[in-house]
């Protein structure tokens, strides 16, 4: 039967699953209310650039933290605008309407932007005594973190006509590719038993308990990726030398080294924290790897049993109010004002949870503004593991709300060394109660087993991720990469991080191609080992009886991008920078694992 004439799967919404209400940031996208903030910023743009162009260096510190209160209204106004944006192509990527609505609001907002572009420039050239004694001033000492942020680029900053036109080129460089991989995979369908299913569905069948099913559908993913890798390879092959382009010219000293200045992170906590994992590969992921392989009773697994339920694993599925009603128990049980704030999310319509044609693949939290509130994207299908993804966007969810209604708009953002820690602390806490309500030993088996690949996938892979990453962003500096140089290196990368009781076969190599992280947010996959090492650790504390420890923990989540992250951990007595800090938090899933074994 020729392709055309295959069904396309239509997925209902047969659970009546939320849709979330998005009236709270704009009721549509021609209200009046988003006609006057697009007003607002054209208008508040211009004033800003004719008040203080050229004139930062002479501000006194009332002057100062002015320009910062102004700007800061400014760009409050443009996120919640391309927040509505993003968020209507989220829901439905399918409609063209959204699309090139999205695409205006960037294009527009982009424009307006340029005006005040300068700030950071100037801001940037205050020299250090100065800005010291400007900042004891206790109005300006609430930005003092957002401050330094942006001063740590000054060694990496062009001239204002370069950031300008940088800037303003994104649009159609960076962004333009952007919009390109979101379309092709947005579009894709794949071919399975007579009919299309969207990545979402597909995907989902990875982890069914059927081994033909599972093969079927691995073979779908990688025959559909395989026709379109000629637009990935060039997707990626664009876009690191985009990378590497605006890298040189800002003399940045690694590919990686922007990503941790906005993460204010530094280069050796991070490389630490990779070697870490790298050494653990062995003990860690292949040992789970081969266990898997005997209760399988396989010498080793095929790629696309990697995620497969175990022999000893019930078929249990959990209805939206299962989760709802898990979630919210083991959230109130830590600490009532964190399960109030996640049952906001289910009662005011905050999630859209439902899988449906058109719709983003994958789960995240859009904090939006503060003047709102976050929105969750989930595809929730009833797993054990749309329930864990559930606990963890609600994590993010909660974090993002707290901060959002604590901060200011410039510190509610939480950078990526922290932004994973509600969320891998919420799925902790769900797992930890699921468990402690279990009795049956083959199901606390099961719940174990799950926990640990959850984990493996957290930390493992992510970093199998970021040195696949800063392999192709090191090579592309000199040279375009054909696609068997890509999908070899893919290949070496999961090898090394899965180990020898994996078993791949020839389309595995395509299987870097749907990521998105690669392409919208280069190195951000090291946040979520971050996050997962820097929670094991945190737990630990937790579950030590540490005095006051949920409120200290709500402080944390409160404060935003206030402080850096060690300053903010040490209520806990936690230090990310000393090189044991990560062994630790790896040797929390070694602890599972022989937990598991003993059982």
């Amino acid at each position: 039967m020729k392709a055309k004439n295959k069904q396309i799967s239509q997925v209902k919404n047969p659970e009546k699953l939320p849709l979330w209400n998005l009236s709270d940031l704009y009721k549509s996208k021609s209200s009046k209310e988003l006609t006057h903030d697009l007003n607002f910023i054209k208008i508040k743009t211009k004033k800003f650039e004719k008040k203080y162009f050229n004139k930062l260096l002479n501000l006194n510190s009332k002057q100062l933290y002015q320009s910062i209160f102004e700007l800061e209204k400014i760009d409050m106004v443009m996120d919640k605008i391309l927040s509505y944006a993003h968020l209507l192509v989220a829901q439905d990527g399918n409609n063209e309407k959204n699309k090139i609505f999205f695409q205006q609001m960037q294009e527009i907002i982009t424009k307006y932007a340029s005006s005040i572009l300068f700030f950071n420039v100037e801001l940037n050239q205050i020299p250090e005594l100065r800005l010291n004694k400007l900042l004891k001033d206790k109005n300006i000492l609430v930005y003092k973190n957002w401050i330094l942020t942006k001063r740590s680029f000054k060694p990496f900053q062009l001239n204002l006509d370069l950031e300008k036109f940088l800037q303003d080129k994104n649009i159609t460089s960076h962004s333009a590719w952007i919009r390109l991989f979101d379309d092709i995979i947005t579009s894709l369908k794949f071919s399975y038993k007579k009919k299309y299913l969207t990545s979402s569905e597909i995907f989902n069948l990875l982890s069914d308990k059927d081994t033909v099913t599972r093969k079927i559908a691995a073979k779908s993913i990688g025959k559909t990726l395989e026709k379109n890798i000629n637009f990935f390879s060039t997707i990626t092959n664009t876009l690191a030398k985009d990378k590497s382009i605006n890298d040189e010219w800002r003399k940045l000293p690694n590919p990686v080294s922007a990503r941790n200045l906005s993460n204010v992170v530094e280069d050796q906590v991070v490389d630490s924290l990779v070697d870490s994992v790298v050494d653990a590969y062995p003990r860690v992921s292949h040992r789970y790897y081969s266990l898997k392989a005997k209760w399988f009773r396989k010498k080793k697994l095929m790629y696309w049993d990697r995620n497969a339920p175990l022999p000893f694993q019930n078929d249990k599925k959990y209805t939206w109010k299962d989760a709802r009603d898990i979630i919210l128990q083991a959230y109130s049980n830590f600490n009532p004002l964190i399960g109030n704030v996640a049952k906001k999310f289910f009662d005011k319509s905050w999630i859209h949870a439902p899988v449906l044609e058109g719709k983003s693949p994958g789960a995240f939290s859009a904090s939006t503004v503060s003047d709102a509130h976050p929105y969750i994207l989930v595809n929730f299908q009833g797993k054990s593991r749309d329930v864990a993804t559930l606990a963890h966007e609600l994590g993010h969810g909660v974090h993002q709300y707290l901060a959002g209604n604590e901060q200011t708009h410039f510190n509610s953002s939480t950078p990526l060394t922290l932004a994973e820690t509600a969320s891998v602390f919420g799925e902790m806490l769900t797992f930890k109660s699921i468990l402690k309500e279990t009795n049956n030993k083959k199901e606390k088996k099961a719940l174990l087993a799950n926990k640990i690949e959850d984990m493996l996938n957290t930390v493992f892979r992510q970093i199998a991720f970021y040195e696949f990453e800063k392999k192709i962003h090191e090579l592309r500096k000199d040279s375009e990469l054909s696609v068997e140089m890509i999908c070899s290196i893919w290949l070496d990368v999961q090898k090394k991080s899965l180990g020898p009781s994996i078993k791949f076969e020839d389309e595995y190599k395509y299987y870097w191609s749907y990521i998105p992280h690669f392409i919208h947010s280069p190195f951000y996959v090291y946040a979520y080992a971050f996050g997962d090492c820097l929670v094991n650790s945190l737990y630990s504390v937790y579950e030590s009886g540490f005095k006051d420890f949920d409120k200290k923990y709500i402080d944390l989540l409160k404060s935003g991008g206030s402080q850096k992250y060690d300053i903010l951990l040490k209520p806990f007595n936690l230090n990310p920078k000393d090189k044991l800090f990560w062994n630790k938090g790896i040797k929390v899933i070694e602890n599972f694992i022989d937990q598991l074994e003993n059982l």
